[in-house]
């Protein structure tokens, strides 16, 4: 049996389940207050003397989680469910740690495995719909925060109908869930946030709220940027263009704090990329897989992305698959480099040596379960830009759509946007101008690469004259063209991105040149593109 050393350094006595469950409830504080460091070494005495024992797995997995690390969270909860076959939020969380990952199908037989087991608990019910959210299912999601609101009357179960419901397009249910979430929790900065998305602010009642509450708040706090963007956001609404910038500018100060952006890793990548493919490698590669029914849509956040995405998939021969890591999630299995960061330039140099065959097949295998029947679905991943002479290898038939805008709209359409767990560069506007020179040297470089493979719509002329430039796109794509293209603001399906609730109206030019309320304090980005001859 296994002794801990005495006090004072009498004799040892045996680890016993009161110290587990001791050192267990230590983890879980630390964890609850952020210290990482703490709740690992709890988990790690544990282990060294209960290594069968599935509740310190769990909390393993959960610091995983908290931490993003999703290859330690996704190894615990295989270890929790294999202790414990019957352990439903073991299921639920390695469902959420796989479908997080890019693991798809993985997902999808742990999620059925978590949907069997019987559970009165709301937080299970909650990752079960966070799982079948980020699958693409809102209905199901929703259906499942249900059930956790029924248990609970937590406003964080409400909080979570609010997500899906906004991405539904059922914006004034969505309302009410989050006032009532307020309700509970006048505090709670991420409803505001979301509150402030749903509809144009018509007065400062909700600003005056939020302003009251930043003051509560440490400067540097994910609740200070949630609350600055919100502000920043109905200002805008109200055209106080000054007061916008300023809580926009605090709202990304707070959020750097919390991110790093490596920019001379970012630089090396594109370097690699333009040093490693060229016409040459292109006609040289081989073939890829021939199916025809991938469409990628490319390009920066913010640009018209998810417009081009709304009007393909108006069509009845099309199916919107969302936003899929799984082509750079391929690109790397396939390069057979284990690096937490998604890609790097030695991933990138060793992607030249692929099979583009294995290639495609890997990514439509993996895809499988979230592409549809129709005859094309529609990949809308758009830092898929990186990857587009690779696309073109692996999938030869497949179309590429590259969405463009103009540069300062698109800089600054991106600088107010609070991102989940994307775009760092876009919390500091020097190093979003850098970041959009880069990208837009590369995307030069494509062009040429390229040629015909890649069809360009620019977001201005799409909603100055949507009818003809839906005509050329649809064409593009070898469809015939149906009048459902030009209503795609009356589709009912799900929308999962940062315009969930402006895809609901018709096209509009009010965006265009919005840039030009901000010129003085824009005037570094405007800089650093002029001098890069990018305007």
């Amino acid at each position: 049996m296994t002794r801990l050393s005495g006090r004072g350094g009498g004799p040892p006595r045996q680890f016993t389940k009161a110290d587990a469950q001791s050192f267990l409830k230590r983890g879980y504080d630390a964890l609850n207050r952020g210290d990482f460091r703490e709740a690992g070494a709890c988990s790690q005495l544990i282990l060294k003397y209960m290594p069968k024992m599935p509740e310190v797995h769990f909390l393993i997995g959960l610091i995983g989680i908290e931490s993003r690390d999703w290859g330690t969270a996704t190894r615990a909860f295989k270890n929790v469910v294999a202790l414990d076959e019957a352990h439903g939020a073991g299921w639920a969380q390695l469902a959420r740690a796989f479908v997080t990952s890019g693991q798809y199908a993985n997902a999808e037989t742990a999620l059925k495995r978590a949907e069997a087991l019987p559970t009165r608990d709301p937080l299970v019910m909650d990752v079960i719909g966070t799982v079948f959210s980020l699958l693409g299912d809102q209905p199901a999601a929703l259906s499942w925060y249900d059930k956790a609101v029924e248990q609970s009357q937590s406003p964080v179960y409400e909080l979570s109908r609010a997500k899906a419901l906004t991405f539904l397009g059922r914006l004034r249910e969505a309302e009410t869930a989050l006032n009532k979430v307020l309700e509970v929790r006048p505090d709670a900065a991420q409803a505001h946030w979301m509150k402030s998305r749903l509809h144009k602010a018509k007065d400062t009642k909700h600003i005056d709220e939020m302003q009251s509450l930043v003051f509560e708040v440490p400067d540097q706090s994910e609740a200070a940027s949630f609350l600055y963007y919100a502000i920043g956001k109905e200002k805008e609404d109200l055209e106080d263009w000054d007061a916008a910038f300023g809580a926009y500018e605090k709202g990304a100060c707070a959020r750097r704090s919390a991110v790093s952006f490596d920019e001379e890793a970012e630089e090396a990548m594109f370097e690699a990329l333009e040093k490693a493919f060229d016409k040459t490698w292109l006609k040289e590669a081989g073939d890829g897989d021939p199916d025809s029914s991938p469409v990628f849509i490319i390009g920066q956040p913010r640009t018209g992305t998810t417009l081009v995405e709304r009007i393909i998939t108006a069509h009845s021969d099309v199916s919107s698959a969302g936003e899929l890591q799984q082509f750079a999630m391929s690109i790397k299995r396939l390069s057979g480099i284990v690096s937490p960061k998604p890609m790097t330039a030695e991933i990138v140099s060793r992607a030249r040596d692929i099979d583009p065959a294995e290639l495609g097949q890997m990514y439509l295998n993996t895809t499988r379960t979230v592409r549809g029947q129709t005859m094309r679905f529609v990949d809308k991943m758009p830092v898929n830009y990186l990857y587009a002479p690779l696309i073109a290898a692996a999938l030869p038939n497949a179309k590429i759509v590259h969405v463009t805008r103009n540069p300062m709209d698109s800089c600054f359409s991106s600088f107010k946007q609070l991102f989940a767990e994307a775009y760092y560069h876009s919390y500091d506007l020097q190093e979003m101008a850098r970041h959009h020179v880069r990208y837009r040297r590369l995307m030069d470089r494509w062009k040429d690469v390229l040629g015909a493979r890649m069809f360009e719509v620019s977001y201005e002329k799409l909603v100055e004259d949507t009818e003809l430039n839906s005509r050329n796109l649809i064409k593009y794509l070898n469809l015939e063209w149906q009048d459902a293209c030009l209503a795609f603001h009356d589709q009912s399906s799900s929308v999962t991105t940062a315009s969930a609730a402006q895809v609901r109206e018709k096209a509009h030019t009010r965006s265009v040149g919005l840039w030009r309320r901000y010129e003085n304090q824009l005037a570094p980005v405007r800089r650093i593109l002029a001098d890069a001859k990018i305007i």
